[in-house]
């Protein structure tokens, strides 16, 4: 055969390649080809190919799974080539143009590679009227206190322009919360997943270290009749969902309108699960814990505690077994806080009280989030299929829908018939007991639209009841039930119906109070005249005794 006798080609190893190898080099491009495709030949198209996919692929996944890593690295280079106020600079102008806030770093820009997270130092946010342009717009790092003086000339300027424009429509009016707020230090990780699904890039947020000043006065009432409902927010893509929230050291100064007294509000320590904000105010109700000052009243927001349980529900003051329809139990205490900041905006009894201070302790029981998997969703429609279909069979021809007749000919929650859906698992429930101390009420001048005939019978019967207990302690219990879904949207406890829901319930509770009252003062009678009538027969037969 010719192939037999041919020479045998001997092909040179890894050892004799790196024998023969020059330089350093040499040696390492000897090593790479060996390890990629086991030859010294040059690279063909093929194998160039798979090199850029893998380094392509491969970034990607880093910048899917390892976000804050990779935009550390990405930091720690520009911050290398250009000078650190460059970054600071961009990322300023960014945030100000996409937020309509002014943010000032007094600091770089720089990773923290021992906590994987990203540190932003000294940062100022404002917030003031006025048309930015594109110079004033435009941010770099320089002194928060420096920023808060600009900030403050900016505004008293655009005061000034809109009053010497007061024939002008005005672009911007400033009826909104302004506020300058210098931050020490905020430590961020990012998400490349939250971001692509609309959910914001942060993943977890801590903020240490603010103060500042929350500016209400400029806001006035448009004359425009809303509802409270109407002042939430509604949702757009990209609005943050964080993960991971927490919060020390805040001091803030609050300017209410109407030369309502300046206040301090303060957060000591604040831990959320999760902060959105689409549900702002419903996830700083679920906090894990949260302690701080409103006005110089301290509050705690806790897990419930127990003895012998943890995390378990009361009911009329006994344990429940709830079968795990409760996510958590917490406890809201409120102690000493002054009644000038229920009675403003609201209606009912507590804008009939002047006087004195609350102390408020709320019981909550959150339920679980909605699970939209498939099986939950099918689940539903099975449900709603099969209550559809026992509706319809109880209304046959020549059949009636049966009723079941109850004490109460006006009760508002009747008995669930077999045929109706099961109860909602979203209810919200907050078990208050408010306690008024030296508190001192009168009676509206002029009543209200919301006072009915009735309604307005009770209302001096409820102030006299109020004022009749001075340098006391009138205790008040009452159970609040919402849905999970009324507060979306919600940031403020006026949005979301709570003070609202509140009010009415402490009607309830005042007209209930009064009632008993009346009852037993009505016994009370009935047992001095009883008494009176004993004491009359017993001094008759004496005097009877006697002269027999």
């Amino acid at each position: 055969m010719i192939l037999d006798r041919l020479p045998t080609i001997h092909r040179p190893t890894k050892e004799e390649l790196l024998g023969a190898a020059t330089g350093f080099w040499h040696r390492l491009q000897i090593r790479f080809k060996w390890f990629s495709i086991r030859s010294v030949r040059p690279f063909n198209s093929d194998e160039i190919g798979a090199f850029v996919s893998w380094i392509f692929w491969g970034h990607v996944l880093w910048i899917v799974i390892g976000t804050t890593t990779f935009v550390s690295l990405a930091i720690w280079a520009i911050n290398t080539v250009f000078a650190q106020e460059t970054l600071a600079g961009w990322v300023g102008n960014y945030l100000t143009k996409s937020s309509g806030v002014k943010i000032v770093f007094e600091n770089a820009i720089v990773p923290t590679w021992r906590d994987g997270v990203i540190t932003f130092n000294n940062v100022f946010v404002s917030r003031r009227p006025g048309r930015m342009d594109k110079r004033e717009r435009s941010v770099s790092k320089g002194s928060s206190t420096t920023a808060a003086t600009a900030a403050a000339a900016a505004a008293q300027a655009a005061l000034d322009q809109k009053s010497s424009q007061a024939g002008a429509a005005a672009l911007d009016d400033g009826n909104y919360t302004q506020f300058d707020v210098t931050i020490d230090k905020v430590n961020v990780t990012l998400s490349f997943t939250k971001w692509f699904n609309g959910k914001g890039l942060l993943h977890d947020v801590d903020i240490r270290g603010v103060r500042g000043v929350l500016d209400r006065t400029h806001v006035f009432p448009t004359g425009e009749k809303r509802e409270p409902k109407s002042y939430r927010h509604t949702h757009n893509l990209g609005d943050f969902e964080i993960d991971n929230f927490k919060m020390e050291d805040v001091l803030l100064t609050v300017y209410q309108p109407k030369n309502f007294r300046p206040f301090t509000v303060s957060v000591y320590n604040c831990e959320l699960p999760r902060l959105r904000k689409q549900w702002l105010f419903y996830d700083f109700m679920s906090a894990n814990n949260m302690s701080g000052s409103f006005d110089e009243s301290l509050f705690t927001l806790h897990p419930r505690q127990i003895h012998g349980m943890t995390g378990a529900a009361l009911v009329d003051g006994q344990l429940e077994d709830d079968g795990g329809q409760w996510k958590k139990h917490s406890r809201l205490r409120i102690d000493g806080l002054s009644i000038d900041h229920l009675n403003r905006g609201v209606e009912g009894p507590f804008s009939w009280i002047q006087e004195g201070n609350v102390d408020i302790v709320a019981d909550m029981m959150i339920p679980h989030d909605e699970d939209r998997g498939i099986a939950k969703v099918m689940s539903g429609l099975y449900d709603q299929l099969e209550a559809t279909v026992s509706s319809a069979s109880h209304q046959l021809p020549g059949v009636g829908p049966r009723t079941t007749p109850t004490d109460d000919p006006i009760s508002t929650h009747p008995a669930p018939s077999p045929s109706s859906p099961p109860p909602p698992n979203d209810l919200l429930i907050l078990d208050l007991r408010v306690h008024l101390n030296d508190v001192r009420a009168s009676v509206p001048l002029f009543p209200g639209p919301h006072i009915s005939y009735t309604n307005s019978a009770l209302t001096r019967p409820i102030v006299a009841y109020i004022n009749s207990r001075p340098h006391t302690c009138i205790p008040i219990t009452c159970r609040i039930i919402k849905h999970a879904h009324e507060f979306d949207g919600s940031w403020t406890v006026f949005d979301s119906g709570l003070l609202e829901d509140l009010s009415r319930e402490v009607y309830e509770a005042f007209v209930m109070d009064i009632r008993d009252e009346r009852v037993r003062g009505r016994r009370m009678r009935k047992v001095g005249v009883w008494g009176l009538r004993v004491v009359a027969q017993a001094l008759f037969l004496g005097l009877a005794g006697q002269l027999a």
